[in-house]
């Protein structure tokens, strides 16, 4: 089953203007940031006038600020296409953040056993802005699986991993996404906001939220939110696949109920207490 197309951009949930009067805001370090943030799944190579564009920073300030990346080992240059490329320092430290994470050595057992049953895709995911990011994926064997892996970037509006991170948020939280998600999509926001007011609903009433076509017509699935540390971080587990074989009746009476099942064994074995 082919992967689905990958988000270009999100709108930012916080505006370095407003830290315009806070002096312990470092404003390069945040405009360099942001550069390495372009860098997409599908972006191998960038230009300065492309970095420019997508972040809003003046050119000057991006040649400057993709300058120093390079010379620190977190941007390639290749004289040959006048662009850059990521280089390994951020690939270490994306794999020193994945290996900091112990709930993947427990999950992914489990993970893949789900898979294997249900001929899906399991994955974990985290937020990032506007997004979803996978960290973990299990896939079955099945010819109509899901084929995504980890570092794609799902909607958080219309998925289901997405959904389920926003239903266990503090209304104040999830309201300022949801002004970020009108702000993306004015014109789908009617449609956007009622399948998560009901996505919401559904994770009230059955533990789990589901998409079905929501994010992409040819894939349902299901997601189960997981609280983990002291500093309750929220990471989410997803099961989906083809929209042909995962009817709403599929993912509420089976598929649901079988993650809600591995998220609790992952639970119990990650000594996480619900709350009651």
């Amino acid at each position: 089953m082919r992967a689905p197309k990958e988000l270009l951009s999100d709108v930012r949930l916080v505006d370095e203007r407003e830290f315009a009067d806070d002096r312990n805001f470092v404003t390069a370090l945040a405009r360099g940031l942001e550069i390495l943030r372009c860098f997409g799944p599908n972006d191998e190579v960038l230009g300065n006038a492309e970095i420019a564009k997508r972040t809003g920073i003046p050119k000057p300030t991006v040649s400057r600020l993709t300058y120093t990346l390079t010379r620190l080992g977190y941007l390639r240059y290749s004289e040959r296409l006048e662009k850059y490329q990521l280089g390994a320092g951020v690939l270490a430290l994306g794999y020193g953040y994945l290996a900091s994470i112990g709930v993947r050595a427990i999950a992914r057992p489990l993970m893949q056993e789900l898979a294997d049953a249900t001929d899906c895709q399991v994955s974990l995911g985290s937020p990032d802005r506007l997004s979803m990011v996978y960290l973990e994926v299990c896939q079955g064997a099945g010819p109509l699986i899901l084929r995504v892996g980890v570092g794609a970037r799902l909607p958080m509006a219309t998925s289901a991993i997405g959904r389920a991170y926003l239903a266990v948020l503090p209304e104040s939280e999830r309201e300022r996404y949801c002004r970020a998600f009108q702000q993306q999509d004015p014109e789908n926001w009617p449609r956007i906001k009622e399948g998560l007011e009901r996505a919401i609903e559904d994770y009230r009433r059955l533990g789990f939220c589901m998409s079905e076509g929501a994010w992409d017509p040819d894939i349902s699935g299901v997601a189960v939110p997981l609280l983990v540390g002291d500093a309750g971080s929220i990471m989410v587990f997803n099961c989906g696949g083809s929209s042909l074989r995962l009817s709403q009746r599929v993912l509420e009476q089976k598929l649901g109920p079988r993650l809600v099942e591995m998220v609790r064994r992952v639970e119990a074995q990650l000594g996480v207490r619900r709350a009651s």
